[in-house]
C-alpha cells in the first residue's frame, strides 16, 4: 500500500522516529481500537468527545443521532482531528522522570460529510457494528426508515494522518542503570469477560456464536 503523504500538521515534531506514514500501519491500528476520541470547536470553544467508528477502505464512518452538536458541526464543514490510542504497557524507569507507556496511535485531520444515500448509509452503520462485534450483524435487524432517518453518519477521508508508536522497556540515563531499582514494562490488555444476559431475553434464545467467540486480547 502507497503511504500516506506527510503534511505541515501531521510531520511529528518530537520524536519523529516513533512516527509512520504507513497505511497498513494506520489502518491497523484504527482497526484494533473500538473508541476514537474526536476533536472540534464550536463557537470558539474546543470539544474533545469519544464515539465509536468503523474504517471502510479508506474513510472513517462516524454516527449518532440526527440532532448531535458534534456531528451536526462537522457535517457542516467544521475541521476535526480523530484520534485512536491503544494502551500497551506501562514503562517503569529507575528514575520518575523517565516513566512512560508503550502505545499504539493515530491522528486523522481532515473535513467529514454527510453519508446521505440511504445504502450508503445502511453500509456505514453496519461497519460500525461489525467493527465492534464481527458477525453480530447477522444476528440482529438492521434499522428501520425511521430510525435510518433519525442518525446522522459523517464520512471522514483518511488522506491527512500519522501514527506514533512506543515499544521496548525505559531508556535510563546512563548512571541510573547501576540502581537497586526494578524496572521494566507491565503489559497492559483489553479482554471481553463473560458475557451477561439481558433480563428480558426471549426464553430460549441461545447464545450466538458472534458473542461466544468475542475475544479481545488487544
Amino acid at each position: 500500500m502507497k503511504p500516506i503523504a506527510p503534511t505541515p500538521r501531521t510531520t511529528l515534531k518530537r520524536r519523529s522516529d516513533r512516527g509512520s506514514f504507513d497505511r497498513g500501519v494506520i489502518h491497523a491500528i484504527l482497526d484494533e481500537g473500538l473508541v476514537c476520541h474526536v476533536g472540534f470547536v464550536v463557537d470558539g470553544q474546543p470539544f474533545v468527545l469519544p464515539t465509536t467508528y468503523a474504517r471502510v477502505g479508506d474513510e472513517l464512518y462516524l454516527h449518532g443521532s440526527a440532532a448531535n452538536r458534534m456531528l451536526t458541526a462537522l457535517g457542516a464543514g467544521a475541521p476535526v482531528c480523530v484520534t485512536v490510542t491503544l494502551l500497551d504497557g506501562l514503562v517503569l524507569a529507575r528514575s520518575a522522570f523517565r516513566h512512560s507507556m508503550n502505545y499504539r496511535s493515530v491522528v486523522v485531520l481532515g473535513v467529514a460529510s454527510v453519508v446521505t444515500g440511504e445504502r450508503e448509509k445502511r453500509k456505514a452503520l453496519d461497519a460500525i457494528v461489525e467493527h465492534v462485534v464481527p458477525h453480530r450483524r447477522a444476528d440482529i435487524r438492521g434499522p428501520s426508515r425511521e430510525e435510518l432517518e433519525a442518525v446522522l453518519v459523517l464520512s471522514l477521508p483518511i488522506t491527512e494522518a500519522s501514527a506514533k508508536v512506543r515499544t521496548g522497556p525505559p531508556v535510563d540515563l546512563e548512571a541510573d542503570y547501576a540502581m537497586p531499582c526494578w524496572a521494566g514494562v507491565i503489559p497492559l490488555r483489553l479482554t471481553a469477560g463473560n458475557p451477561e444476559p439481558d433480563p428480558r431475553l426471549a426464553p430460549g434464545t441461545a447464545i450466538p456464536k458472534s458473542v461466544t467467540d468475542y475475544r479481545l486480547a488487544r
